[in-house]
């Protein structure tokens, strides 16, 4: 029987509940000083997608003049926005509270960050001259007063606000000159993207000296408007950001890769959602901006400190003091699996499994240029979510493509903040020959998955590979994510099928092995639940050990609630939202709710169900969150080598083990620390490394 009224916690608190843990990290100092700067930076760039989308979805429902109680569970708009911004303002004042006990704990590392006041004589001259060869021509600078129409400011960049103070003209009047009222203008510099925030100073006396670019257009400030006749100026820095939504035209005579592309463009003169503003900005300045800008109570109007946009420091120079950093684990091999040998005939023997990044991201790679080569190899297809900067993965496939093989390449354009680099990636794709598909209507397409058709002997073999992440060789370096390669025939058959259904997506396929959304996945995972509440039931030993990314479904979280009070042993790991309130009695009393949050960020999704002690393993690019199992196209995979089964059941009690990265999940949302007792110091992501690693030298001492 259930005997709370409260049975979920709101998705967004629950988010910003997650964010304070990465703010946590920050906050650390067991954590290396440069990467507590990171940490700052990431909560940042966090904070700012939150808003775009998070905050910008619900301000939307407050202003249809909704008050989407039942999609928001019980709570109008109108008092969300309320609730999240005293939340945010409360953590901002926080972030700026850790930001200067890092800032003095560098000065005690001979390192200083510095402001335009405190340049020494030494400096000077390099300052000014940074300005005018590197700053300077990459300045935007407006003079807002006499404009018809106010600029429109970018949500990605950083703005200082100028006031100038107008010297009075000459008069002889004595009444004259105290009638006269000073004439002010206002302007505004966009601060650059093209050039690092962070200015390293030549050191002096052994010392390290860092000046913020913001800083360092501070000190030229009359360089800049030297034109001008002024008593007194200051800058003070803001920052928007605007609602990301995209907004598809129906003309029925664009492409919709031209549909996309125009949307994203029309992203940067999206409604306002947040304002920031350096609280010891002049109130008449603040109100002229705020004016022109047509910012009112709607928004969410915050006062912060000196300096925005502070995901910057996520790129904090490291002045060549790893010291002051986490030491680098170098990927390890995957035991059998060899980077010169040929990957098809290894897999063709049995899977492997690659944990990325505490094992090598390169067998993806290797896996695809190998398949470029082969000339048995007549056809690639894969999905492509979000990919690197400079992406190896799409040189293979081009490579693939000169050299005959048929590539297909599911890419989803609708990637949240990769629209533009996806559209850059398809175009260059499609000028090489490859046939791409834009995704399903209605459906993001989620799945990670690549299939190899190789013609041996006249017979079609198939290899594949199957991911909890992205075909990302830049975040598989920060990002935790399980990749199944198989030759598995049966499971690649019904992975072909997904490429069928993209493009013939009227039909729905039947697949033997694989779980797909939108169509099968909550219904399977209910039923896999659903057993382990019969066997809890009849005595016989029933558990669940599920981890994902985040926990939001009502129904899901109603499932897990019913199998906790049937007797299941639930154990969730959880890194972000976790709307489940764990441990009520009558409700959950049998779930154990926790999340790690450490040097890497924990992506992949791993579902491990007892099945009377004859585990069922899955992977996953799902989490239980409605999108995923309802509104996009995901795979789960099960894993049917044994050994592979006891990796993953393995690591994942390593993470159940950890004490010192590890929060609850709780109702008060107060993210409090699992204590260690008596207990050893147990860090689950290092002894995951370490685990990996001595499989590696127990082979090689049997060698």
């Amino acid at each position: 029987m259930i005997i709370t009224e409260n049975r979920y916690i709101d998705k967004e608190k629950s988010w910003l509940a997650f964010n304070f843990r990465v703010l946590q990290e920050a906050a650390d100092e067991r954590v290396p000083l440069l990467d507590r700067m990171r940490f700052l930076g990431i909560f940042s760039n966090n904070l700012d997608e939150f808003f775009r989308v998070r905050y910008a979805a619900i301000r939307r429902l407050s202003l249809a003049g909704e008050t989407a109680e039942k999609i928001l569970g019980g709570i109008t708009s109108q008092k969300l926005l309320k609730e999240i911004t005293e939340i945010v303002i409360d953590q901002q004042s926080e972030s700026l509270r850790i930001l200067s006990n890092i800032e003095k704990e560098l000065e005690n590392q001979n390192v200083y960050i510095i402001n335009e006041t405190e340049i020494s004589k030494e400096q000077e001259s390099f300052v000014k001259d940074f300005f005018i060869q590197k700053v300077s021509p990459a300045l935007v600078t407006i003079i807002l007063n006499d404009l018809a129409e106010f600029p429109l400011l970018k949500d990605t960049s950083g703005y200082l606000a100028i006031k100038l103070v107008m010297k009075p003209k000459e008069t002889s009047s004595i009444l004259e000159k105290i009638k006269i009222k000073k004439e002010i203008r206002y302007a505004v510099i966009e601060i650059p993207k093209t050039i690092n925030r962070f200015v390293v100073l030549p050191s002096v006396n052994e010392k390290q000296h860092i000046i913020l670019l913001d800083d360092l257009i501070r000190y030229n400030l009359h360089n800049i408007f030297n034109i001008f006749d002024y008593e007194s100026i200051s800058a003070h820095m803001i920052k928007i950001t605007r609602d990301a939504q995209l907004e598809l035209d129906s003309d029925l005579n664009k492409s919709f890769i031209e549909k996309i592309s125009s949307s994203v463009k029309d992203r940067r003169i999206g409604e306002p959602v947040r304002f920031i503003y350096d609280q010891t900005i002049d109130k008449d300045t603040l109100k002229f901006f705020l004016r022109n800008m047509e910012i009112d109570a709607k928004e969410s109007i915050i006062p912060g400190g000196r300096y925005h946009n502070r995901r910057d420091y996520m790129d904090f120079p490291n002045l060549g003091r790893y010291d002051l950093l986490y030491k680098t684990n170098l990927p390890l091999p995957v035991e059998g699996l060899s980077l010169e040998g040929s990957i098809l005939k290894k897999i063709e023997q049995k899977d492997y499994l690659v944990n990325a990044p505490y094992q090598s991201f390169s067998y993806i790679i290797k896996f695809l240029r190998e398949a470029a080569l082969d000339p048995k190899v007549s056809a690639i297809k894969i999905t492509l979510y979000r990919l690197a900067k400079n992406s190896q993965i799409v040189s293979s496939l081009i490579n693939a493509a000169k050299n005959g093989k048929k590539v297909t390449v599911q890419i989803e354009l609708q990637a949240r903040f990769d629209e533009a680099s996806n559209i850059s990636y398809a175009e260059q794709m499609q000028t090489e020959g490859i046939e791409l598909i834009f995704g399903v209507k209605g459906l993001k397409v989620h799945s990670k998955v690549c299939l190899i058709e190789r013609i041996d002997d006249g017979k079609l073999k198939r290899y594949g590979i199957i991911s909890t992440g992205n075909f990302n060789e830049s975040t598989a370096q920060v990002y935790t994510d399980v990749t199944l390669f198989t030759a598995h025939q049966q499971i690649l058959k019904d992975v072909s099928k997904v490429f069928e259904f993209f493009q013939i997506n009227y039909r729905v396929y039947r697949y033997k092995h694989l779980i797909v959304s939108p169509h099968y996945t909550r219904i399977r995972f209910n039923r896999l639940i659903d057993r382990e509440i019969l066997n809890a039931s009849l005595g016989k030993p029933a558990f669940l050990k599920l981890k994902m990314n985040s926990l939001s479904d009502n129904k899901m979280i109603d499932k897990l609630y019913e199998a906790s009070r049937a007797g299941v042993k639930i154990q969730l790991i959880i890194r972000g939202i976790c709307s489940l309130i764990a441990g009520v009695k009558g409700m959950s009393e049998n779930i154990e709710a926790i999340s790690i949050v450490d040097n890497y960020l924990e992506h992949s999704r791993v579902y491990i169900f007892c099945n009377n002690n004859e585990p069922e393993v899955y992977i996953s690019s799902a989490d239980f969150m409605t999108r995923n199992l309802d509104t996009r196209v995901e795979i789960t995979c099960p894993i049917y080598d044994e050994g592979i089964k006891k990796e993953l059941i393995d690591t994942f009690d390593i993470g159940w083990k950890g004490n010192v990265k590890v929060r609850y999940h709780s109702e008060k949302l107060d993210n409090k620390y699992r204590m260690r007792g008596d207990n050893p110091i147990f860090r689950a992501q290092l002894e995951t490394y370490n685990y990996y690693r001595d499989k590696i030298e127990v082979v090689a001492e049997k060698v």
